[in-house]
């Protein structure tokens, strides 16, 4: 058994528990709130506790805490790290422990996504920091070897649609500067403080890199699958002051990032996942309706 399947309830609880001692952070009656790239559980005292699945991954779990602490001398609406020193080593998993933004899952308006990504775009990050450039494609093709539920035919026909797509990557002419991104900006991933306030989470992807990669994900959930009315994006765009879909490159992000969406479905080891990978293929092979896509 590797160590990403490995990490069951029982053995997040574990590890959980470990972390907690070792931060000295009370541990209450920890709630599990999902099991995915991270363990994550809800503490007492509005504590956020997320365990990485892998054993590696200290240096991301540190800058993950370091651009937060950076976002909160920005005062930029963002998670915050508790002030502890992390990351928290959990049995050789590194743990990471979060202010909660609410004890609930509200979305922003569309409005404020875009405003709180337009914000962001005008900050400029300490070379300290040291974020990485984005590589997309290195990103991608880790994902296409970690897949567990692809057919062989779906692996080499997914195989040759990325090559197409990095070649077209490598020709485009970006429309924005490059700076500082969220990586995976979407409306999923700005929920609404406790106070009603939006908050940008999941600080993962943050890197260095061109901006429209903060903006292809809204547009594609309108333009493809349906999630947002024509309203709603073009609010979108009249907020943060550019419409991606107008530029040339959008067809190459789109199709990179329905790729994406789909390995990382293929990466969880469950027949339903399987079966929705199935349908995501043949529709992105055969230029099919992608507004049955499920969200998971």
């Amino acid at each position: 058994m590797s160590q990403a399947e490995s990490l069951t309830e029982a053995s997040a609880r574990e590890l959980a528990e470990t972390a907690c001692k070792k931060a000295g952070v009370d541990e209450g009656s920890a709630e599990l709130i999902r099991i995915g790239s991270n363990a994550v559980f809800r503490l007492a005292g509005r504590v956020i506790l997320r365990i990485g699945r892998e054993r590696h991954g200290f240096d991301e779990a540190r800058r993950q805490v370091d651009v937060a602490r950076w976002l909160e001398s920005e005062d930029f609406p963002a998670n915050r790290a508790l002030d502890i020193t992390q990351p928290v080593d959990a049995s050789g998993h590194p743990a990471t422990f979060w202010v909660s933004v609410s004890e609930k899952e509200e979305y922003a308006a569309i409005g404020q996504v875009a405003e709180i990504i337009r914000d962001l775009h005008r900050l400029r990050a300490p070379e300290s920091l040291g974020l990485t450039e984005k590589r997309p494609f290195e990103e991608i093709e880790g994902r296409l070897e970690e897949s567990r539920n692809l057919t062989r035919e779906d692996e080499e026909f997914l195989r040759g649609r990325i090559a197409q797509l990095k070649d077209s990557y490598e020709r485009l002419d970006f429309s924005l500067p490059q700076g500082v991104i969220h990586g995976d900006a979407n409306i999923g991933n700005v929920i609404l403080s406790r106070d009603g306030e939006p908050c940008l989470i999941d600080l993962d992807s943050f890197c260095i890199g061109p901006r429209e990669w903060d903006l292809v994900q809204t547009a594609l959930f309108y333009e493809r699958f349906g999630w947002h009315s024509a309203e709603e994006y073009q609010t979108f765009v009249d907020v943060y002051g550019f419409d991606i879909m107008k530029w040339r490159g959008y067809e190459t992000l789109a199709g990179y990032r329905e790729i994406s969406m789909t390995l990382w479905l293929a990466g969880k080891a469950s027949e339903k996942a399987a079966e929705e990978v199935r349908k995501r293929v043949l529709a992105i092979r055969t230029g099919g309706d992608r507004r049955d896509w499920a969200p998971f």
